[in-house]
């Protein structure tokens, strides 16, 4: 009897992993970028909750503006007399105060240059915000006392229709001008600066006739 032939088959090639080392890469590839998406994410929620921060804070300062006028309006501020001289009790300076080259009172980055000018009873704290507002008001003068015309910065100094500039002075220093006239106004200057959360802080300026 004839033995039936069979067909030889070919030998099984023995596995090496390269799918697998493959899949290995995609995935690494995969939780790179995924840990690269949650921090970009993480960033962007905080950097738009520190602008909401911001805008909280300026909302804020408002409330040391609006003590500020009650000062001058009928406070302890509120005479001429008052604002020729130095006020520590109501961070008051009757000459203009020291700043950085932004222009920002010495006063307000120093707890010892604070100290000459204000007093911390005086800050706005809102604790159940996690907010402190702290003021100081400089009169823009060279010096204390009586207000001049060269040694002052002074608002609505302009010459009306029908007037010289002697009369204006006259007028600034009560005496009879000419018709018209009004006398320049000496500007002051409140600045402000607000801690929040997050360490976040502002600073704001603001200047005002009386």
């Amino acid at each position: 009897m004839k033995t039936p032939h069979r067909a030889a088959l070919p030998a099984r090639r023995a596995q090496r992993g390269a799918v697998l080392l493959f899949a290995m890469i995609a995935l690494v590839v995969l939780l790179i970028g995924a840990a690269a998406l949650m921090r970009s994410m993480n960033t962007s929620l905080f950097t738009a909750g520190n602008f909401g921060f911001k805008r909280d804070l300026t909302n804020q300062g408002e409330r040391a503006i609006a003590a500020v006028l009650d000062q001058v309006s009928a406070g302890a501020l509120g005479t001429e007399g008052a604002r020729q001289v130095h006020a520590t009790a109501n961070n008051y300076r009757a000459s203009i105060l020291p700043t950085n080259d932004q222009g920002i009172p010495l006063a307000l980055l120093s707890d010892g240059d604070f100290a000459a000018v204000g007093v911390n009873g005086n800050d706005i704290a809102l604790a159940d915000m996690g907010v402190t507002v702290r003021y100081v008001i400089d009169r823009l003068c060279a010096a204390t006392g009586p207000a001049t015309q060269d040694g002052c910065t002074l608002a609505g100094n302009l010459i009306p229709a029908g007037s010289s500039s002697s009369e204006l002075l006259r007028a600034e220093d009560g005496s009879s001008g000419g018709s018209g006239a009004v006398a320049p106004q000496v500007v002051y200057r409140i600045s402000i600066r607000v801690d929040g959360p997050r360490r976040t802080q502002s600073f704001f300026q603001s200047t005002f006739t009386i």
